[in-house]
């Protein structure tokens, strides 16, 4: 027995949440040239643009980000993160159309690097070049391998970075395609690891939804997961289970369970919504709150969760939900900035 599962969208969420951290993992060279106390941008409006004009398809978990140098310049970074289980000849290809669309767009320097997190060791793609007539092509990118971090197990244990659970996670998803049993043991195995690093509670409870949405598990062995995380919580005494049954029902729901039909789950999505925009953004206006509060529609929720977790500040998530009020039928509440 075989379980798809989903590493894009986990990804994508994962480098949102956690992108200092994610060049600090891997590309640490990069990450200490950066001027973190001037923040960062991820360009996701002019990345749509280029990934529509250029005919190569879409990448769900592709990242554009601005930083800023050290040294005061400002730097565009093209994050790849290429999931497919063979080779693909086109990804080469692909990094250097990116790479010279945005140059050609917007006349910014781009930083293309690629996180390779397909099952086939030998594939390393690094370049693309052509040469006609004396005339030369090259674009040369740094890249990662997650199946390196095979052999690096201890250091996975050991380290603090978020992407090391991910990177964790990601594996065991791929050693277990064909077998599910040993995919519930590994998820449990990275569970406790996950509560025994040290982390805060809100870290615990971001990690935990990024785990556990990439490594799926028919009904039958998630509920017996969730039991024994809860035995496992009450041996140790941690409270987190409420919130981590909560967060992995949500999950479900995005497998295909049909939003809405019952009040719990619509009550559950306001909690997630809430949940995240407190992660990010701590103290919530009171006024937001309440017209969260106010919305009885599961998919609206849904969209409101999304947006929750991408976008740059909490204006800019007042200004869409005011926006995604004002488009819906229905009355809808409505916030002030």
């Amino acid at each position: 027995m075989t379980s798809d599962a989903d590493y894009d969208n986990p990804w994508k969420e994962a480098i949102s949440l956690y992108f200092p951290a994610f060049m600090a993992f891997f590309f640490p060279e990069i990450g200490e040239s950066i001027d973190w106390t001037r923040g960062y941008e991820f360009l996701d409006k002019e990345f749509q643009q280029i990934v529509r004009d250029a005919d190569t398809g879409s990448r769900e978990a592709d990242k554009l980000v601005k930083v800023w140098r050290l040294d005061g310049e400002e730097t565009w970074l093209l994050i790849h993160i290429e999931v497919q289980s063979q080779v693909q000849s086109i990804f080469p290809e692909r990094m250097y159309v990116y790479n010279y669309r945005i140059f050609d767009m917007y006349r910014q320097q781009v930083v293309s690097l690629a996180v390779l997190a397909d099952d086939r060791k030998s594939w390393r793609p690094q370049e693309y070049s052509y040469e006609n007539w004396g005339c030369q092509v090259l674009l040369r990118f740094p890249t990662v391998k997650l199946l390196d971090y095979q052999s690096r197990s201890e250091e996975l244990a050991q380290s603090t970075n978020p992407f090391a659970i991910i990177v964790a996670a990601h594996l065991a998803t791929q050693q277990t395609n064909k077998d599910l049993e040993a995919r519930y043991r590994g998820k449990f195995a990275i569970a406790k690891i996950l509560y025994r690093r040290g982390y805060g509670k809100q870290d615990i409870l971001e990690l935990f939804r990024l785990i556990d949405w990439m490594m799926t598990l028919p009904e039958n062995l998630q509920i017996r997961f969730q039991r024994e995380l809860i035995n496992f919580e009450e041996e140790n005494k941690m409270p987190y289970v409420t919130t981590i049954e909560r967060l992995a029902q949500e999950k479900g729901r995005e497998e295909g369970r049909e939003e809405g039909r019952e009040e719990g789950i619509v009550r559950s999505s306001r909690e997630d919504v809430m949940a995240v925009l407190e992660i990010r953004f701590r103290d919530l206006p009171s006024n937001l709150v309440e017209a969260i509060d106010q919305i009885e529609d599961a998919p609206t929720l849904k969209t409101l969760l999304r947006q929750a977790i991408v976008v740059e500040s909490l204006s800019e998530f007042q200004l869409f939900f005011n926006q995604l009020a004002s488009r819906d039928e229905q009355e809808k509440p409505s916030i002030d900035n």
